[in-house]
């Protein structure tokens, strides 16, 4: 092509092999979305528990009871929201928001979203302390044992 916009053979080449190179990334970033789809369900399956209850006061209570036997300390309940905010200090300072809300006509569902620092925690050690520690709680308490 003479007036066109490739006049040798060497850009033609350089054109095609950018080309090649940008939908090579397209689909890898393709692959990185799908991934980290993958990895914010299983996160989010760390994160959530359900609960064969309905009494949103007992919930609230049991979690920020929860919290506190675990070390934490809350700096934030909000009843109408159904949210509970608490802070570890330790080797690192770790923040735990954690939400309840009802599902159905037989269950509240709890949700805990963990920091430590600024970066969310993906590990699963600090939800299982707390959902074993909340579980706990909640069999105690629908079973009137003190």
């Amino acid at each position: 092509m003479k007036n066109g916009l490739f006049t040798s053979p060497l850009l033609l080449l350089a054109a095609v092999a950018s080309m090649a190179l940008l939908s090579a990334c397209q689909t890898d970033s393709r692959q990185q979305i799908l991934a980290m789809d993958k990895s914010q369900v299983a996160l989010r399956a760390i994160q959530t528990r359900a609960f064969d209850t309905t009494d949103q006061a007992l919930t609230l209570r049991t979690m920020v009871a929860s919290l506190q036997d675990l070390g934490f300390t809350v700096d934030r309940v909000d009843k109408t929201l159904g949210l509970v905010s608490a802070t570890k200090a330790g080797n690192y300072l770790l923040k735990m928001t954690v939400t309840a809300r009802r599902h159905g006509e037989t269950q509240t569902v709890v949700r805990a979203s963990a920091q430590h620092n600024i970066t969310a925690v993906s590990d699963p050690k600090p939800y299982q302390q707390f959902f074993d520690s909340l579980s706990q709680a909640l069999f105690l308490e629908a079973h009137e044992i003190n």
